[in-house]
């Protein structure tokens, strides 16, 4: 939606609803099926123990990406061009590096998420993956940032479909509110799984594309407040599904004993349909399932290619022509392309999911680290300051300390 449009918006909840779109966007994808893979872990193998920590990144998720949208607002530029313009290009490009690895990473996961319900449905890799490349670049030659972003919103509401799945699982609220507060902390498998989930709640590429997506809808000071709220509400929902997805797995899986191996889509698929009514329960995880790799995959691919071109001077916006903006599409399509290869190609994605998500968390000192060092670099109105500025550092200090710890001693262990 241009600025044009959001300005002619004076009623409050008119203009809400003009600003809103990239904070839950981004949030959408968060969820994505990584994330749904390592939530289904989570309550498959410690039931209810990782509940809690679902809750608690809440707040901290917001407070994360409410940074990204005072720097988009404020700037009109994006976290690869800041980054660039005060600390130089060595770290700009450090920055993108990282990005760009997380984020092909994240892609591979979405295509595997999708070709398993392919797989779940009769349909061959070759062929699901050929008609998620054509959609993307299809989608991506709309030229329009608003018609990108309702694409997404759209399929990613799929994803509420992970409520009336754990409803379907039927859990018990004493067992829930008992597990919730039995934290292992000591155990490396269980440390494993909480830095894994803690990357995939706070992952690199979100930074980079709510900022993005706040300067090219016109996004300004005047409606940081709606911004603000947009984030907040995408924070809740996606926590939500996440919790969900757990809550389904532990009331089915946990409670049932056994090892159950959880890598790919078909594997919680086959696990958990049993206890949910058969057909019903397949068709609402798979939806659930293409909702979260589909709306994850437009965001990870679009936020490589921006932030690539970003720290180029290059052009990276969507309403910009192939020929004004080559390098974008240029590396937009080849990563689509390449990321689909090697999926089709049969090489193991075991276990891949779950080892994104640490690298994420792996990678957190450098994403917060810069994103909390600009933040105290904006005017002084809208600078990160005071009080609040040291409870942003503790915030982010305790989970990039918690992130790596977690990540290094469940890998050792």
């Amino acid at each position: 939606m241009s600025t044009d449009v959001i300005a002619s918006s004076p009623v409050r909840w008119r203009r809400f609803l003009a600003v809103a779109g990239p904070g839950i966007v981004v949030m959408l994808a968060d969820t994505d099926a990584g994330s749904v893979i390592t939530a289904a872990q989570s309550g498959a193998q410690w039931g209810y123990n990782l509940l809690l920590l679902q809750i608690v990144l809440i707040p901290i998720l917001y407070v994360v990406q409410e940074l990204t949208v005072r720097l988009g607002a404020v700037t009109g530029q994006g976290h690869a061009a800041l980054i660039k313009k005060h600390f130089g290009r060595g770290w700009a490009w450090l920055s993108v590096a990282t990005l760009i690895v997380t984020c092909l990473g994240a892609l591979l996961t979405e295509f595997a998420g999708l070709t398993g319900v392919g797989n779940l449905i009769g349909v061959p890799t070759s062929v699901t993956l050929a008609l998620v490349v054509v959609a993307m670049l299809a989608m991506a030659l709309m030229h329009g940032y608003a018609t990108v972003e309702r694409i997404a919103i759209a399929v990613g509401a799929f994803e509420l479909v992970f409520l009336l799945v754990a409803m379907l699982a039927h859990p018990g609220l004493t067992e829930m509110a008992s597990g919730a507060v039995t934290i292992p902390i000591a155990d490396p498998k269980y440390l494993f799984l909480v830095s894994a989930n803690i990357g995939a709640v706070i992952m690199p590429w979100m930074v980079f594309f709510q900022q993005a997506s706040i300067v090219e809808k016109g996004i300004t000071v005047k409606d940081l407040g709606s911004a603000k709220l947009d984030t907040a509400i995408g924070a809740v929902v996606t926590q939500v599904i996440m919790a969900s997805v757990l809550v389904a797995t532990a009331a089915t899986l946990n409670k049932a004993g056994g090892d159950h191996a959880l890598d790919t889509v078909e594997d919680i698929v086959g696990a958990i349909t049993p206890f949910l009514g058969g057909f019903a329960g397949k068709l609402l995880f798979c939806l659930g399932m293409v909702g979260a790799s589909t709306v994850a995959a437009i965001v990870v691919t679009l936020t490589a290619a921006r932030a690539l071109a970003e720290v180029l001077g290059a052009k990276h916006k969507l309403e910009d022509e192939p020929s004004e903006a080559p390098c974008f599409y240029g590396f937009y399509a080849v990563a689509l392309i390449v990321c689909a290869t090697i999926v089709g190609s049969g090489v193991n994605l075991v276990s891949l999911s779950v080892g994104v998500q640490v690298m994420n968390a792996l990678l957190l000192p450098i994403v917060l680290g810069f994103l909390f060092l600009l933040a105290r670099r904006l005017p002084a109105p809208y600078r990160l300051k005071g009080g609040y500025a040291g409870l942003v550092g503790a915030i982010i200090a305790a989970t990039v300390v918690f992130g790596v710890y977690s990540g290094v001693a469940g890998l050792w262990g």
